[in-house]
């Protein structure tokens, strides 16, 4: 008899790991893209990816655009990624919407110097400053400009990526660079920049949670789950900052100290999407046109679909 009940014992149990990859492979997917460093580590880092209700694909991305692209086609369900870089692909017309937002400080953003006379931004007539064109350095530029009353032809503005414009600016071939955290830190800790002015109040620094249309229609209940569990990591690597930037340092190869500057200065956390952040972004996405990050007017409230994160049960 003790034979005959272990052998059903041992049949069972080899049912079982056989029925939970089957399991597995019945819960629904999201299929989120990824840039190093980024949501993909927050999750995993802060440990609110654990007893998922589905399944995550994770598709790595080396930026915005492609990864942007990418959900544009429908290869993805949600994104995340700066507010411009949004705007720019909805009103070129892609099928995605805001779902939910996190909020870095914009003096994460901010106009780098190295030369110790340039003391104001007047000090920049007529010299280079390098910036991401369509972009947080783009928009800090010319909103800088405008604040302190100078003209953009005063100055001369060199579009360049931020790869391009680190080596740049290192070198001498600009004067100064519009850029974001963690590249100001790097370059304050390792190699002797200023931040000569930084992005309170001149740019919306919004981070955006981004779903395809048809993701929304299908996988809200999905959506709404990892919109909770998104705001939990964040209330995590604020009080983590040390072990965040551990966890990121790895993959990034980007230097812990920088990236523990880096995201005590952002505190980003998430937030709600309501009326008084849509006001806001909107008053953004005029300047963008204004600026020429944008070629004609959004309608703000039409790119966004708030999720009301889950309850958790």
């Amino acid at each position: 008899m003790t034979v005959t009940l272990s052998r059903r014992r041992l049949g069972a149990a080899a049912a079982g790991l056989f029925a939970a990859p089957a399991l597995a492979q019945a819960l629904p997917v999201l299929r989120i893209g990824n840039q190093k460093g980024g949501l993909r580590s927050l999750i995993e880092a802060s440990g609110v990816g654990r007893d998922l209700p589905y399944r995550i694909e994770w598709s790595e991305f080396p930026a915005a655009a492609p990864l942007l692209e990418a959900l544009n086609a429908g290869a993805l369900d949600l994104g995340y990624q700066g507010d411009l870089a949004f705007l720019t692909v909805f009103a070129a017309g892609a099928p995605l919407r805001g779902i939910g937002v996190a909020r870095p400080s914009p003096a994460g953003q901010g106009i780098l110097v190295r030369d110790d006379r340039v003391r104001n931004l007047a000090d920049l007539r007529g010299k280079r400053i390098a910036g991401n064109r369509g972009g947080w350095g783009h928009y800090l530029i010319r909103a800088a400009l405008k604040r302190e009353g100078i003209a953009p032809e005063e100055v001369q503005v060199t579009f360049l990526p931020p790869t391009d414009a680190l080596l740049a600016f290192r070198s001498g071939a600009v004067d100064a660079w519009a850029v974001w955290e963690p590249y100001i830190s790097v370059e304050v800790l390792q190699f002797g920049a200023r931040t000569l002015l930084d992005g309170r109040g001149l740019t919306p620094s919004i981070m955006v949670v981004s779903a395809h249309e048809q993701a929304i229609r299908d996988k809200r209940p999905q959506l709404a789950d990892f919109l909770r569990r998104f705001a939990a990591g964040w209330d995590w690597a604020r009080d983590h900052i040390s072990d965040y930037a551990h966890t990121n340092s790895g993959l990034t190869r980007i230097p812990e100290a920088a990236l523990a500057r880096a995201y005590a200065i952002e505190a980003t956390a998430a937030v709600p999407l309501d009326a008084a952040l849509v006001r806001e972004f909107q008053v953004a996405a005029d300047q963008a046109v204004e600026f020429g990050l944008l070629r004609e007017a959004v309608d703000v409230r039409r790119a966004l679909e708030p999720i009301a994160p889950a309850v958790a049960g």
